[in-house]
């Protein structure tokens, strides 16, 4: 299957603690995606987001500053998971998070994209400010 690696930067009027805790919580993880989200905090540890849509394991976890993860959507071919990395740095008031998504099918790739900035990025925004 070919695949494509995504990369996106995105700016939040929060601290990189405020957003870590947005994506790794799962009560504000629902609050901001308006969709059940369970996430585990340990590595090795799983989560599910978007009422079980998206789901993984925890990778790599360091504190407020970047999370390493295994992801699919429901609708991949069996069996297959990405690579995605938030990346978080503060630069005066703002965070930056730096993502990336490795090894995304090209079939979806178009979808996904968009997917990040409507479902994830627009609403982690205005939750955030």
């Amino acid at each position: 299957m070919k695949t494509k690696t995504l990369h996106q930067t995105i700016a939040f009027k929060a601290t990189p603690h405020e957003v870590y805790e947005a994506l790794m919580d799962s009560k504000k993880h629902t609050d901001f995606t308006e969709a059940k989200a369970v996430i585990s905090r340990d590595i090795g540890g799983k989560f599910t987001a978007f009422d079980g849509w998206a789901s993984g394991e925890n990778v790599e976890l360091v504190k407020d500053k970047k999370i390493v993860q295994t992801w699919r959507s429901a609708d991949w071919p069996n069996n297959h998971f990405s690579t995605i990395t938030f990346a978080l740095k503060q630069k005066g008031v703002e965070t930056i998070l730096d993502f990336t998504q490795t090894e995304k099918p090209m079939g979806f790739y178009n979808d996904i994209k968009q997917g990040w900035i409507d479902w994830y990025w627009d609403k982690l925004k205005v939750y955030l400010e």
